[in-house]
C-alpha cells in the first residue's frame, strides 16, 4: 500500500482532512460492497444487467469494495493512434492493452470494437469488457466535436462484453443527435442485459469566457452528469472539476446563487461533491477520468483518486497515464490509484 499523505505532500492535510458541509455525506448513496443490492436492485434494471454490474464490481484488486478501476484505451481513435501509442508502441497490439488491464488489477477494460473484438475469444471471460460504441474521429477537416457510432449494442453482447460506453458532447452543435442515439443505444443495452457508462463531456467555444475555460466547471459538468443519469447511465464518467461558476460566466442556461455559496465551496472535494450530487445523489456512480500523461503522473493520479473517493465518487477511469509508459510502470500506477480506494484511512468527507 502506498503512503497517500506522503505522495500528496503539501496538499495532504488540505485534501485528507476536509469536511463537506454544503451537501453532507449522510445525504449521499455511497459506494460499498452492497451497492448493487442497495441501489441498482431498486431500479428497472433486469437481472442480467445486475449480474454484469456485479461482475465489474467483483473483478480486480478493488473486487468487493464497491469501487471501480477501469482501464480505458480508445485514444487510438479519439486522439489518433500515433499520438497515443508512440510513447509505447507495444500498445498498438490490442493484446497488450488487455494484459495491462489484467496485470493492473483493473475492474474492466474499456476500448473499441476492433481492440475488444479482436481479443474477445481469448479474454472476455477473464476480464470484463466495456465496448465503447461511439467515437470522435480526427481525420475530418476542419475538426468537429461529434461522436459517431462505430459499433452496435448487439456486437457488444455477441463478444461477451458486460457493458457499453458512449460519449455525448454536451453543448456541441451535434449534441441533440448524439443524445438521441445514445439514449436509444442505452435502452437496447439494458434489454440485452448490459450495463451502461456515459462519458458526459462538454464541448462548446462559449464555455471559454474572458480567458477562463469552464469546460471542467463543477456546475456545467454537474448538469452534464444529471443529463447522463436521465438517460439511465448506470455509471457516469466525468473530468475532475477545476473551477465553478460556468453558468454565471457564459450567460446562458440556468443556475441558482446557492450553488456557489451554501452548497459548494471552491475546495476540490466540494466541487467534485457537486458532480456526485448531480448523479442522483450517487445513485448513478461517478468515475472521474485520469487525464493525459505529464511530468508527475503518480501524484496527479493519486490526488484525483483522493478527491473522487472523498467526494463520494465510485472510482477512476485512467488510461494514458498508465499505457504511455512501460507495462511494469503502468501496473504500478494503476495499483497506486487502487490503493487509495483500499485505504480505510481515506474516508468520505
Amino acid at each position: 500500500m502506498i503512503d497517500v499523505a506522503s505522495i500528496l505532500g503539501d496538499e495532504g492535510e488540505y485534501l485528507l482532512e476536509h469536511v463537506c458541509t454544503g451537501i453532507p455525506k449522510q445525504n449521499l448513496h455511497l459506494p460499498g460492497p452492497d451497492y448493487v443490492d442497495r441501489i441498482y436492485v431498486q431500479s428497472d434494471r433486469s437481472p442480467n444487467v445486475l449480474r454484469n454490474l456485479q461482475h465489474m464490481f467483483d473483478h480486480g484488486r478493488l473486487g468487493g469494495s464497491g469501487y471501480l478501476s477501469i482501464l480505458p484505451v480508445d485514444q487510438g481513435v479519439e486522439h489518433t493512434a500515433a499520438s497515443s501509442f508512440t510513447p509505447n508502441p507495444d500498445y498498438f497490439d490490442p493484446e497488450n492493452i488487455i494484459q495491462l488491464g489484467l496485470e493492473g488489477g483493473s475492474s474492466a477494460v474499456a476500448s473499441t470494437l476492433g481492440v475488444l473484438g479482436g481479443m474477445s475469444r481469448k479474454y472476455a471471460h477473464r476480464i470484463p469488457f466495456v465496448l465503447k460504441i461511439n467515437h470522435n474521429e480526427l481525420m475530418t477537416y476542419p475538426n468537429k466535436w461529434d461522436q459517431i457510432l462505430f459499433a452496435s449494442v448487439k456486437q457488444a453482447f455477441d463478444m461477451g462484453a458486460v457493458a457499453v460506453g458512449a460519449t455525448v458532447y454536451f453543448g456541441a452543435a451535434e449534441c441533440s443527435r448524439q443524445l438521441r442515439e445514445v439514449a436509444t443505444a442505452f435502452q437496447y443495452a439494458h434489454e440485452y442485459g448490459l450495463a451502461t457508462i456515459l462519458w458526459a463531456y462538454l464541448r462548446n467555444p462559449a464555455f471559454k469566457k474572458d480567458g477562463t475555460d469552464y469546460h471542467a466547471a463543477a456546475d456545467l459538468t454537474g448538469q452534464a452528469n444529471h443529463l447522463a443519469a436521465t438517460v439511465e447511465a448506470d455509471i457516469v464518467k466525468q473530468k475532475l472539476p477545476l473551477n465553478n461558476g460556468g453558468f454565471t460566466a457564459i450567460g446562458f442556461g440556468k443556475t441558482d446563487p446557492r450553488v456557489y455559496s451554501e452548497l459548494c465551496s471552491d475546495h476540490p472535494i466540494d466541487l467534485c461533491r457537486w458532480q456526485v450530487v448531480n448523479c442522483y445523489m450517487g445513485r448513478a456512480g461517478l468515475i472521474n477520468s485520469g487525464g493525459g500523461s505529464g511530468d508527475n503522473d503518480l501524484r496527479e493520479a493519486v490526488r484525483t483518486a483522493v478527491i473522487n473517493k472523498r467526494a463520494g465518487g465510485m472510482g477512476l477511469i485512467l488510461g494514458r497515464k498508465a499505457f504511455q509508459r512501460p507495462m511494469a510502470e503502468g501496473v504500478e500506477l494503476l495499483h497506486a490509484v487502487q490503493d487509495v480506494y483500499l485505504d480505510g484511512g481515506v474516508t468520505v468527507a
